[in-house]
């Protein structure tokens, strides 16, 4: 309750009953000697006490991963298991060569992946939920990323624009911004990463978005673009395949987002997450060495 704020919330994310949560409240308040939850109109909060008692078990716990990382540093082995999450792109675009490349590496790292949007994700990973998160923001938009954790940045993707193959504007090298002004769009669903940069991007060109569809996948996107039924600005990473009657052109100014890996600091010494990262790199690089090969993508 203390992170969810209400039983049921806390239940529904440990996969318990709420049942089960008012016993171990209970059986707490016993031990402790202390009232933990106390009523507030419809429903209950937490007591001073318990607001105490949440305190050290946090510092317990970070002390506690931290002694693991350090035993494990000591051991050096990439040994254990890694709860690990990316958002939907990079779970296809990155993990797939990072994963298979760790289970040939290092047999017993036990690896668990979880598709999540960044929002999510930089909750459970300060949380001890997670281990590791691959997540991304756009540069003219950077994400607050909470304290104690650390990062490392795996790839800058570039944004084009998807216009259909008989728009007026494709035959052109590159599109300024500014030249899409009556065009309707292809966005993202609202409340994520994507719309409220699409928007916020839009808005700052001076263009008030008029958007006709939402769909929170890239070759969905790419799809209605094929269509006829609006343009769309898609990152590099996960848009394959793209359909034969749409053309992609890049965008000026250049519209970058930034994806990186992001872990607690204390379990910064955990060989298992210092590998993944690693392995995380290395298959950016194999990325971008791709973009490098095409020459469509080849625009300074």
């Amino acid at each position: 309750m203390h992170v969810y704020g209400s039983v049921g919330a806390a239940a529904e994310a440990l996969m318990v009953t709420p049942s089960a949560v008012s016993q171990q409240i209970a059986k707490l308040e016993r031990e402790t000697g202390a009232r933990l939850i106390e009523r507030n109109g419809r429903g209950v909060r937490l007591t001073d006490a318990a607001g105490l008692l949440a305190e050290h078990a946090e510092r317990i716990l970070a002390l506690v991963e931290t002694a693991e990382a350090d035993f494990e540093a000591l051991r050096g082995e990439v040994v254990g298991r890694l709860n690990v999450a990316a958002f939907p792109t990079a779970a296809r675009g990155l993990m797939p060569p990072a994963l298979a490349e760790l289970r040939e590496r290092h047999p017993d790292l036990w690896m668990q992946l979880y598709e999540r949007e960044p929002e999510r994700m930089l909750r459970e990973v300060a949380r001890g939920e997670l281990d590791l998160v691959v997540v991304q923001d756009w540069l003219n938009r950077p994400m607050a990323i909470p304290e104690g954790l650390s990062r490392k940045t795996l790839i800058d993707d570039i944004a084009d624009v998807a216009v259909p193959l008989d728009h007026p504007l494709a035959g052109n090298k590159e599109i300024q911004l500014s030249a899409l002004r009556d065009e309707r769009w292809i966005a993202s669903s609202p409340g994520t990463i994507c719309h409220d940069w699409l928007v916020f991007t839009l808005r700052s060109a001076e263009i008030e978005p008029e958007i006709a569809y939402m769909a929170d996948e890239y070759p969905t996107h790419l799809a209605l673009v094929a269509a006829g039924l609006g343009c769309s600005i898609v990152p590099r990473l996960g848009r394959d395949p793209v359909p034969d009657n749409v053309r992609l052109i890049p965008l000026r100014p250049r519209q970058t987002r930034r994806i990186y890996a992001l872990w607690r600091t204390d379990a910064a010494r955990r060989p298992a997450i210092r590998a993944t990262v690693e392995a995380l790199g290395r298959a950016s690089a194999l990325q971008e060495n791709a973009w490098a090969s095409e020459p469509e993508l080849q625009v300074s």
